[in-house]
């Protein structure tokens, strides 16, 4: 028991610092061939921190665990929304720009209503669902690539000057062992979860949810909770709405279309509840004085509603 938990925080450590290897080199590299600083953080960056999720997702959908597959998105989703943001926004109170409040989170709304449709259509998510959300996923990052491009800088001569410096070979070796760290980290995580819950009769769903959701959202925390600390609003809620669209478009796309992934109605609350947030979410500026923000009182509300949801899934 000891031996599985001491696995899985090893294999949370390697997912995240594999993370980190990943995005380091990847943006590096990106760097030296003069890749706009702005889509670097749009996409490698956003995608980076959904790694964790993507890895365990894959590994278990090889594996035959659907439930842990969907339930990790499903799970890190809510945890993104409900607990990340919520905590982000009781640290300090987050201002939305208009693309954001606007297009963004009414997308993830949308990309959430489609979500549920198709998993609820059939036994789950089939190969050709798989494409459809990978063919959405690209047009996504058509939309943030525009939008990052009509408002990006120029290098300057010190930039320039600086990436010239920067070693192909040695973050090529980052980009490798980050993916290496993420696999291992994936395989930990995932076996030694699915044998932890099987000693306790624990469901694989509850798993999902609870331990994989939380811990495969680290790179989230970190990244959103530093943020509100330096009141960077965008990075805050930008981070959290870019990797809950990533989530159900991207991870389960490919996991779906390695192996189809079989779907359990028993999770349709869990996305009622994940709708009932991102709607939310989409309210609080409306009530806000300067129609413009997310206060710390909301914050309260999404931690609240957070807990809440633990204790309907401990309860049934």
């Amino acid at each position: 028991m000891l031996l599985e938990i001491l696995f899985i925080i090893v294999g949370f450590i390697l997912l995240i610092k594999g993370a980190d290897y990943l995005v380091e080199g990847a943006s590096n590299i990106a760097k030296k061939f003069h890749i706009p600083e702005i889509i670097i953080g749009l996409t490698v960056v956003s995608i980076g921190t959904s790694m964790p999720e993507l890895f365990v997702s894959i590994t278990s959908a090889v594996d035959g665990y659907s439930d842990m597959a969907i339930g990790n998105v499903i799970g890190s989703n809510v945890c993104n929304l409900l607990l990340i943001l919520g905590l982000s926004a009781v640290i300090r109170s987050i201002k939305f720009q208009e693309n954001t409040k606007k297009i963004e989170i009414p997308m993830c709304f949308l990309v959430s209503i489609i979500f549920m449709i198709l998993c609820n259509i059939g036994d789950g998510i089939s190969r050709i669902d798989a494409l459809f959300l990978l063919v959405l996923f690209v047009a996504f990052i058509s939309y943030t690539i525009y939008i990052g491009l009509k408002g990006q800088e120029k290098e300057t001569k010190k930039e320039k000057k600086e990436y010239q410096k920067i070693s192909i070979l040695k973050n090529l070796f980052y980009v490798v062992a980050g993916i290496v760290a993420l696999k291992f980290g994936g395989d930990f995580v995932v076996d030694n979860a699915v044998s932890i819950a099987h000693r306790f009769n624990l469901s694989e769903k509850l798993i999902s949810l609870t331990i994989l959701a939380i811990g495969t959202s680290l790179p989230e925390l970190v990244t959103s909770v530093t943020a509100a600390f330096k009141g960077n609003s965008d990075i805050a809620i930008g981070n959290i709405i870019g990797s809950n669209i990533f989530n159900m478009l991207m991870i389960i796309g490919v996991s779906a279309l390695i192996k189809p992934i079989v779907y359990n109605v028993s999770y349709n609350l869990d996305m009622v509840i994940l709708l009932f947030g991102t709607m939310l979410l989409m309210l609080f500026p409306k009530f806000s004085k300067s129609k413009n923000e997310m206060h710390r009182k909301n914050g309260f509300s999404y931690l609240g509603l957070y807990a809440m949801y633990l204790v309907i899934l401990f309860m049934i």
